[in-house]
């Protein structure tokens, strides 16, 4: 009986954390943005994205980062943008959290989790990149007329233009995470749920 109420009780706290991370992540993405000359923005929301695939784990940390970008594109006026951010963030979480752990176990040390934060978060925002770019360069062909050449080369070449910005924006979120993980990490929960 007293397993099963410790039980309970971590996974109340876990779901309760997923939630904050889904509501951090929002909030993140919603206030702190620099617009961008291609009608987007570059904003911190990445940093909490990453955090939730390396904290709460790849299946869970997914699930936070991806509602909570999504609810921040439908809640900023980007609601065509939401579809694909729910599954762009939550892939970015997904594979951010799979490789900390790979990486994480693979060097054995405290330090590690560095090094093993910078390697999930680049294939994670890597994954970003090129999610909104081939996304952007869909709709912009759709709305160009349909898939006819034309009209993909002229989307290849306007989602182009995102493309530094994303990539600033996931250095941004890279770096904010490495910065951040020390002093979460000082939470017996955080330190468990990250092994």
């Amino acid at each position: 009986m007293e397993q099963i109420k410790k039980m309970e009780k971590t996974n109340s706290k876990r779901l309760v954390t997923t939630a904050l991370f889904a509501a951090m992540t929002c909030v993140a993405t919603m206030i702190i943005k620099f617009p961008t000359p291609t009608f987007g923005y570059i904003h911190i929301g990445d940093c909490f994205v990453l955090l939730s695939g390396v904290i709460l784990g790849p299946y869970t940390g997914a699930l936070a980062a991806g509602i909570g970008s999504m609810l921040a594109d439908m809640f900023a006026g980007y609601l065509s943008f939401a579809p694909a951010t729910l599954i762009v963030k939550a892939l970015t979480a997904f594979a951010a959290g799979l490789l900390f752990r790979i990486t994480k176990k693979a060097f054995h040390t405290k330090r590690s989790r560095y090094a093993a934060v910078a390697i999930g978060g680049f294939i994670g925002e890597t994954i970003m990149v090129i999610g909104y770019f081939l996304y952007e360069a869909g709709v912009a062909a759709f709305g160009g007329g349909g898939f006819t050449a034309a009209a993909l080369a002229a989307g290849i070449t306007a989602s182009a233009a995102g493309i530094p910005f994303n990539i600033v924006q996931g250095v941004s979120g890279i770096l904010l995470s490495i910065i951040l993980l020390p002093l979460l990490a000082k939470i017996p929960d955080v330190r468990e749920w990250m092994g």
